[in-house]
């Protein structure tokens, strides 16, 4: 058996599919509850089914940000563990870099040519772990936290965004600069100019897209969607041209 026949098993579908199905019944759990405590204190049925409605609809257009996600790890690690990864706590940016750094702590790349089960599992429990404390921390620290820092909260006597807004750039500043910065290293060491240039498109979109979002308010849950796209698209081509 290859690798990504076994990291594409049965098996590994039947106990990602359980875990999923009972994240999903517990999301299904809360929407009774939510409705039933709704009802109580007197909101209007119509009211409540227009929340679930549109709540629904919101998320249709950025989950599929999160379905290219899975198609973009799922070449390395399989669908299943891709799957669980983003369908469950974490997201594309975190799950691939964690993935990426386990990888090459173990001396090997990302890729399905060079991995095996052993550093499968070592992947997946690297990328669990680390994602795990934020979700922990949240239960102890985050009433603390959020009595003091709110996001776009303002000072007395003075406007604009306060420190958790501002941290939140920085922290977006950072992990863009540290992105574009390895592409870039690697571009110039392997004259490898596929991650430089789907960077620089994906960025253009991203772009245009916001313009047209603040200007117009078109595509403003499905913009980074469409970057990603964009970005793929142009890193195919590339990878044809050279």
């Amino acid at each position: 058996m290859s690798y990504l026949d076994m990291a594409n098993s049965l098996p590994l579908y039947l106990i990602v599919g359980a875990i999923v199905l009972f994240i999903s019944a517990l999301c299904v759990v809360f929407i009774v509850k939510s409705y039933r405590a709704g009802l109580k204190i007197g909101m209007d049925k119509s009211v409540l089914r227009r929340a679930i409605t549109s709540s629904a609809t919101f998320t249709v257009l950025p989950s599929v940000s999160i379905l290219l996600g899975v198609i973009a790890l799922s070449g390395s690690l399989g669908i299943p563990a891709s799957w669980l990864r983003l369908s469950v706590v974490g997201n594309l940016q975190y799950e691939a870099t964690v993935a990426e750094i386990a990888a090459n702590g173990m001396g090997l790349s990302l890729n399905a040519g060079s991995l095996n089960a052993s550093a499968l599992s070592t992947i997946v429990m690297v990328m669990t772990v680390g994602i795990m404390w934020g979700c922990l921390l949240s239960i102890f620290t985050m009433k603390k936290y959020s009595s003091k820092v709110a996001i776009g909260s303002r000072k007395e006597g003075k406007s604009g965004p306060g420190y958790a807004s501002w941290a939140m750039i920085a922290m977006m500043i950072g992990l863009c600069s540290a992105f574009v910065g390895t592409y870039i290293a690697d571009g110039i060491r392997n004259l490898n100019l596929v991650p430089v240039i789907t960077v620089a498109v994906s960025a253009l979109f991203m772009a245009v897209f916001e313009a047209l979002s603040r200007k117009h308010k078109v595509f403003e849950n499905f913009a980074l969607a469409l970057a990603m796209l964009m970005g793929m698209a142009a890193a195919v081509l590339v990878s044809m041209v050279i």
